[in-house]
């Protein structure tokens, strides 16, 4: 009925080291998780925001670009941090840069139904 003090110490030291062991095995599965995530949905995001920013930045005179509002048109000019966007006949507007979120590079496009 009475259990001697070395045996419970003993019975104690052998639950601590499987402890740690326990440890690793149970965040496997979120360390796994993490991994997936990283190839399938944070390398891919990256990947595009890169190839968006370099199109971006090489923008020039008679490309087509989407704003983020959605407006599309043709650059009619290319300044450091603008642009300017032809949306129709006579009908111009500036834009920031850093707002385009697709560029058409010229001749690429589909021709018009006019």
């Amino acid at each position: 009925m009475f259990i001697s003090p070395a045996y419970a110490q003993a019975a104690g030291a052998a639950g601590q080291s499987g402890g740690a062991a326990g440890a690793i095995v149970s965040l496997l599965p979120l360390v796994l998780i993490f991994v997936v995530f990283y190839f399938l949905m944070i390398r891919p995001q990256q990947k595009r925001m890169k190839e968006l920013q370099n199109a971006v930045n090489s923008v020039k005179k008679g490309d087509r670009v989407v704003t983020g509002g959605g407006l599309i048109g043709k650059v009619t000019k290319v300044e450091d941090r603008e642009v300017e966007i032809e949306l129709g006949t006579n009908v111009r507007v500036r834009a920031i840069k850093a707002t385009l979120a697709e560029v058409i590079p010229a001749g690429t496009g589909k021709p018009a139904n006019d």
